[in-house]
């Protein structure tokens, strides 16, 4: 019984880390993909109070980290726009045009059409406020474009932060329920492990 337990220790502690991995693609339509993850954490640490090493400092770290991908999503988009001309106005128009693209084109291409939809959308909401509003077509393109990347670059700097936190919180849940070497680092189960606990539970 306990090396059925052990197994399957192991085996819902990678479903959980590869969940939390699925759950940074809700980054790309521009929804709090990186608090929802530490919101399942939360409740990990909940339902396994004794398993890990969630301390404050894991807290401490993995909210900073959350924080940090927030001021990076706003603040290049909004730095990139400005940049190539855009105002408060077409930066605003473009932040709902992504947000309203990547909900319409999420179901496409296995979801990955949100980051397209979201790209359209900010180019598109930019573009039109800003030709609208009087200016030259091809400055309206430039802030169209500039709106456009800043939506790319933010997208990609809060997935990095987010897969982060879920590196972070894979290392210290894992260590309590995978073979650990000399060092402290965790061993991935391989084939004679497996076999080994499938013996000890059947025999």
């Amino acid at each position: 019984m306990e090396a059925f337990l052990a197994l399957f220790s192991v085996g819902l502690a990678y479903a959980f880390v590869a969940l939390l991995g699925l759950l940074l693609l809700l980054n790309l339509p521009g929804l709090p993909a990186n608090w929802l993850i530490l919101a399942l954490v939360g409740l990990w640490q909940f339902l396994h109070p004794q398993a890990g090493d969630l301390d404050i400092w894991f807290w401490a770290m993995a909210i900073g980290l959350a924080l940090l991908g927030e001021a990076l999503e706003m603040g290049v988009q909004v730095i990139n726009a400005r940049r190539h001309g855009s105002t408060r106005g077409g930066t605003l128009a473009g932040m709902i045009g992504a947000f309203a693209g990547a909900i319409l084109l999420a179901p496409l291409f296995f979801g990955l059409g949100a980051l397209l939809g979201a790209l359209l959308g900010a180019w598109l909401g930019c573009f039109l406020v800003e030709f609208l509003r009087g200016r030259p077509l091809q400055d309206a393109l430039d802030a169209a474009f500039g709106t456009m990347m800043g939506r790319f670059l933010g997208t990609v700097c809060k997935c990095g932060v987010g897969g982060a936190i879920v590196a972070l919180t894979a290392r210290r849940i894992c260590p309590d329920v995978l073979p650990v070497r000399p060092d402290g680092l965790p061993v991935p189960p391989g084939p004679e492990q497996l076999v080994l606990w499938l013996g000890q539970f059947f025999c």
